[in-house]
């Protein structure tokens, strides 16, 4: 069997649609959540509500799922969780009211959780750390691709074949994935179309990661300040994602008055502004390494550099304009997925690659649990207050975030080892 050149960048581009998919899933809701309030007879804070059932659940088996992928390897987990996320994102459909919508949310939230988990598991198995930064970037873009492509495709499903059509197209795609990553994945071990040289390469970047000693258990990992460094900055973080993921559309709606055609020409634009973020994420701690930063000290900085740009996202209550509002998100966007990225390269940084994928998912549950704290808050007081006061609540969080993970990652054993 011939050999591929190159072959862990088509591996990572496969977890990178994988990825892309996963989101677009999950965003056919935002997209759709005005056509179903109207369906639904739904208020901001039931629709809060069903946000919160994905969130729920997906926060609780972010662990488990870390766990399954550590246990079931990443092939076989990925493939489980990934036709899970397919059936449950179509059965959408068959929601009649906003309390069987946030059950099948709950569904959703349980099997895609693997996702991020998955990726890191993967980019720890194929890549050296030198190379980390840039494949994680590669598969995070995915998460603000399948944001992107959501406004477009779910208006046109909606306005052509009603609401449900959109749950099962996109649900549909991520079934066709699921096949093409049990029928294309295998770890370097065991891939056929790796070759020598690769393999060596790969094998060499590993081995010189393993000079500093690493967390090997679920109860190491826990009691490690690594763990913490990256848990708490994401618990800030992450609800800011969640809020440009499920409530754009609903903002553009209420302070502006938008269609759902224009919500399709201008939702999409946040995500595409995050897709540079995660490039960025990968491209510039590289370049602060080869400046004379160590590698964490790249990371530290690259991600205190998103949580400066979130005040960005802090001034949208000043917006004269939808279009205005429409940039600042691209800010916001941007800047989250470039903290975001470091955020999660860190834990193939430092975790050993039996636990990547629990560190990865016990960190995931900690972001996610502020996510949904976050949404609670919104449900409780967009319809009240509006939603100005919440982004600049959010880009305080990040700042925070900031000062925790440089107070928490601080010079340590895994400081020593550095990346050409």
């Amino acid at each position: 069997m011939g050999k591929v050149r190159g072959l862990r960048w088509w591996i990572i581009g496969l977890v990178t649609l994988g990825t892309v998919l996963n989101y677009l899933a999950r965003s056919t809701l935002s997209v759709a959540a005005p056509t179903l309030q109207r369906e639904f007879s739904m208020s901001t804070e039931q629709y809060s509500w069903v946000v919160l059932a994905f969130q729920g659940s997906y926060t609780v088996m972010q662990t488990v799922a870390g766990g399954v992928l550590d246990a079931l390897g990443t092939r076989l987990g990925f493939f489980v969780f990934a036709v899970g996320w397919a059936l449950a994102n179509m059965a959408h459909g068959l929601a009649t009211g906003w309390p069987s919508l946030a059950m099948l949310r709950g569904l959703l939230g349980a099997t895609e959780a693997a996702a991020i988990p998955a990726g890191a598991k993967t980019v720890s198995e194929w890549f050296p750390a030198r190379e980390r930064p840039l494949a994680t970037g590669a598969f995070q873009m995915g998460t603000s691709l399948g944001n992107m492509l959501a406004p477009p495709l779910v208006a046109f499903c909606i306005l052509w074949w009603g609401w449900q059509s959109a749950f099962v197209v996109t649900g549909g795609l991520s079934m066709v994935w699921a096949m093409i990553w049990w029928f294309g994945y295998r770890t370097p071990a065991e891939h056929p179309r790796l070759s020598g040289d690769e393999r060596a390469h790969i094998e060499q970047g590993r081995a010189e990661d393993e000079v500093a000693a690493r967390p090997a258990t679920r109860k190491d990992v826990l009691r490690s300040r690594e763990f913490w460094a990256i848990a708490l900055p994401r618990f800030l973080a992450e609800p800011a994602w969640q809020t440009f993921n499920f409530f754009i559309p609903l903002y553009l709606v209420a302070a502006w008055h938008l269609d759902l055609k224009s919500i399709a020409l201008w939702a999409w634009l946040p995500f595409l502004a995050a897709d540079f973020g995660s490039l960025a994420a990968g491209l510039l701690p590289p370049v602060l390494m080869r400046r004379g930063a160590s590698m964490l000290g790249s990371r530290k900085l690259t991600m205190t550099l998103g949580a400066v740009c979130m005040i960005g996202p802090a001034c949208i209550g000043l917006a004269t304009s939808p279009g205005i509002a429409i940039a600042l998100f691209c800010v916001g966007g941007f800047a989250h997925q470039m903290l975001n990225g470091v955020l999660i390269t860190l834990c193939s940084d430092l975790f050993d690659s039996r636990t990547v994928g629990t560190a990865s998912g016990m960190a995931g549950s900690a972001a996610w649990i502020g996510g949904m704290l976050f949404t609670f808050a919104i449900g409780k007081s967009a319809d009240a207050f509006g939603y100005s006061p919440l982004f600049v609540v959010l880009a305080g969080l990040d700042l925070l975030a900031a000062g925790v993970l440089w107070s928490l990652l601080r010079n340590r054993a895994a400081e020593s080892h550095r990346a050409a």
